[in-house]
């Protein structure tokens, strides 16, 4: 029980009782309540509990019960009840004016109700406090366990365990500095008695009550937390909920600043990979700061990712877009056991990608595809685009890495492309073609599929369709037939008429990379 006198006397049928001296001591702490009608009871009170009695002990001689009241009051008792009407119709008034003296609570008690409807009040009152602390505690632990699963950038982490807990918070790092403070209270009220024991304890700062508890990793203290609750006594339920709060705090901030310090470090390269990709630099300084900061970049074949942003996005839109892709490409379940190194470089998010990680085999691009749909917008004009270059074998190919990101991301707009996510492979034969003369490029389209175009418009515009999804799927029946719409019989068919018409054989390379670059220049001739 943890209510002021105050509070008490609210309670039926104590509400029907009165205050009748020492009403300056109302706000004391009632803790739990005792009976008295024997001797010496007084040397057993302990602070906060408050005594009701029929006054039997001092009916004959009232001038007994000053001693007592002095007693109470020096053992910190909650105050005195006196049930009126048994031994005494009106309480002494010497007894008034030592309560009041001490400030020291002292209630007239009616004489219909019983101690015990008394106590069953209290009780009462009791339980249905414990109940709705139990209630709330273990709605912020699930709440707590929901967000411990999700880990949280620097700014937002904090923060959001404050809207959690509800209660006011400090965090102190392990050299005595603020971290976070939500408190009223400054630095060196906080720090009172540092450095403090590495256990969880009550403590006080100034005169409010609060709870401290190390911030312990592998059985190093990296920092405390100190928290206010509302209630001023101590809560063993919520003492829980605090300690398993400073395990979570713990463990996040160690995943956060590792991730901050590695994301300095990123970033301090990403000025050495601009100017290397700009050709002020060299790999082996690169490489040398990467390994000094225990980042490693090489460890065998690998990709380069570059993630560009629409120019059109504000500058607030394209830091938001990166950062997710960042989170995304390191959180993702399918994603974060891949071995990938990120740098924000003035164009966007330049990553490596080992090719030979798990996860990779050759299927990268579908893998972004899934994995980062909820942050590409493919049908609202790709205002996010990733492109991946081909596989790199050798450090010094780097450069060669971001400039095939560049071109793809070029001819990706020259040639229509509405995928979010693009590999060089898909746009190269545009890239190495990109500088034929266009009548050239009209001359080889007219031959390649000619008789093809001489056809019925309507006619001539689907099958054109139907084989062009077909080169496009790398020859696969099954897969043109379900973008199309339509039966594999159907697909099957014709292709089949097609092959006739252009005298073509799918099953010979030069066959198919003839039509691949008839395409890919009826691509390149639409006006951008």
């Amino acid at each position: 029980m943890n209510i002021t006198v105050e509070q008490v006397l609210s309670i039926y049928p104590l509400s029907e009782g009165k205050l009748v001296a020492g009403q300056s001591g109302a706000s004391r702490l009632v803790k739990s309540v005792k009976v008295m009608d024997t001797p010496h009871i007084a040397d057993w009170i302990k602070e906060g509990e408050m005594v009701f009695t029929t006054a039997y002990l001092m009916k004959d001689v009232p001038q007994d019960a000053i001693p007592l009241l002095r007693k109470l009051n020096q053992r910190r008792s909650a105050g005195l009840g006196i049930k009126i009407g048994r031994f005494w119709d009106e309480v002494p008034e010497p007894i008034l004016e030592e309560a009041n003296r001490l400030d020291f609570p002292l209630i007239k008690l009616p004489y219909e109700c019983s101690f015990s409807d008394n106590l069953n009040g209290l009780f009462h009152v009791e339980m249905q406090y414990h109940t709705q602390i139990l209630h709330t505690v273990l709605d912020k632990q699930k709440r707590l366990m929901q967000f411990a699963l999700r880990p949280d950038r620097i700014n937002h982490f904090f923060q959001k365990l404050l809207s959690i807990l509800g209660y006011p918070i400090a965090v102190v790092g392990s050299r005595g500095q603020l971290v976070f403070n939500a408190t009223s209270f400054g630095a060196s009220q906080l720090l009172h008695g540092w450095p403090w024991e590495k256990e969880a304890q009550w403590a006080f700062v100034d005169e409010s009550r609060c709870f401290r508890a190390p911030l312990m990793e592998h059985e190093e203290c990296t920092g405390y937390m100190v928290i206010f609750p509302e209630n001023p006594v101590p809560v063993k339920v919520e003492e829980e909920l605090f300690l398993q709060t400073a395990e979570i705090i713990s463990y996040h901030m160690g995943v956060i600043f590792n991730e901050y310090r590695n994301h300095a470090a990123q970033n301090d390269l990403g000025v050495l990979l601009s100017r290397y990709l700009r050709g002020s630099g060299t790999i082996e300084a690169l490489t040398e700061e990467a390994a000094r900061r225990g980042i490693p970049l090489f460890q065998g074949a690998y990709r380069g990712l570059l993630a560009l942003v629409s120019p059109e996005a504000g500058c607030g839109e394209k830091e938001r877009l990166l950062r997710n892709i960042r989170e995304e490409l390191q959180y993702h379940p399918e994603l974060k056991e891949m071995a990938v190194i990120h740098f924000y470089i003035q164009e966007g998010l330049f990553s490596i990608f080992l090719v030979d990680a798990p996860g990779t085999d050759g299927k990268l691009t579908d893998l972004l595809h899934t994995c980062l749909r909820g942050v590409l917008q493919e049908d609202s004009g790709a205002p996010l685009r990733i492109c991946i270059s081909n596989k790199k074998n050798r450090p010094g190919q780097l450069r060669d890495a971001y400039k095939e990101c560049v071109e793809t991301s070029r001819l990706a707009d020259r040639l229509g492309i509405r995928e979010a996510v693009v590999q060089f492979g898909s746009v190269e034969l545009a890239y190495l073609f990109q500088d034929v003369p266009k009548e050239h490029m009209q001359t080889y389209v007219n031959e390649v599929l000619e008789m093809l175009l001489k056809k019925d418009p309507e006619y001539s515009q689907e099958m054109l369709r139907t084989l062009e999804t077909f080169i496009e799927n790398d020859g696969q029946v099954n897969e043109t037939a379900k973008q199309l719409l339509i039966h594999r019989n159907t697909a099957a068919y014709r292709l089949e008429k097609i092959g006739e018409l252009l005298e073509v054989d799918y099953k010979k390379i030069n066959d198919l990379l003839r039509l691949k670059l008839a395409f890919t220049f009826r691509q390149m001739l639409k006006p951008m």
